[in-house]
């Protein structure tokens, strides 16, 4: 039998029962959702006090409000310290149904955002089952009504860092920049096994925030318009969050 690796099945290991049911429970056990949630209200207070910052450019906070309403644009996985920082910018927050989303939605709501719970995905089969078009017609509506919508460039458990097309999609179709913004922080975990290398900031370091320039969508742009638009907006954040850990002094390995 040749020992050659690519003769060799790829499958993927389950995870053991004794883990799943446990899992399973807590997934749908709301008091374990909200105990989880002050835990993260609580810490993310914390980092944020703890940390020294600089905005990049300094004068881009006033510069964005003379935009309002806007789509805040963020890379997923590194937007968990967000809720925390007073910018100025509060939102209406698309976050998905599953648990990891109940916790996610009850802190950006008690620091004042509001949440659309909803999520899209790499299987078109299931966006309406996941209420992606009824997430994306909210937050249409939420920018119409002169409200902040944020949402993750990529999409949920597809390639990371790679910008989906639903971002320039309700740029087009509201009206409204999307605003490029990227958060880093010196000291932080990095957890390898989640498909976007989320990153959790820690207490007692530099952080920095780095704002990219609006990016408008015409209402009338054509597909290979659409296309130049998700590139830009894409290299945008590139180009932001690669700084941004640059101001920390710790740049991110990948």
């Amino acid at each position: 039998m040749s020992d050659n690796p690519k003769n060799k099945t790829n499958t993927k290991r389950r995870t053991p029962k004794w883990i799943r049911r446990p899992g399973r429970f807590l997934s749908e056990n709301k008091v374990f959702a909200w105990g989880a949630a002050k835990l993260a209200i609580g810490f993310l207070w914390f980092v944020y006090k703890t940390n020294s910052w600089q905005v990049e450019p300094s004068n881009a906070l006033e510069k964005v409000q003379e935009e309002l309403p806007v789509i805040a644009a963020v890379w997923h996985g590194q937007h968990v310290l967000l809720p925390a920082i007073p910018m100025g910018l509060k939102a209406s927050v698309m976050i998905s149904r599953s648990l990891d989303g109940e916790i996610t939605a009850r802190v950006a709501e008690a620091y004042g955002n509001k949440t659309i719970r909803a999520s899209g995905g790499r299987d078109s089969r299931h966006t309406l089952r996941k209420g992606a078009l009824k997430g994306f017609l909210e937050m249409l509506r939420a920018l119409r009504d002169g409200q902040n919508v944020m949402q993750t460039a990529d999409i949920p458990k597809g390639t990371p860092r790679r910008a989906g097309p639903g971002i320039v999609a309700l740029a087009q179709k509201s009206g409204r920049p999307i605003v490029p913004l990227a958060v880093a922080s010196s000291k932080r975990w990095q957890l390898p096994k989640s498909w976007d290398l989320t990153t959790i900031n820690k207490p007692f370091g530099k952080s920095a925030i780095v704002i990219g320039e609006p990016i408008w969508v015409k209402s009338d742009a054509n597909q290979k318009e659409l296309e130049e638009a998700r590139l830009q907006v894409q290299s945008s954040l590139d180009e932001i969050t690669l700084r941004a850990y640059e101001l920390t002094g710790c740049p991110e390995k990948r």
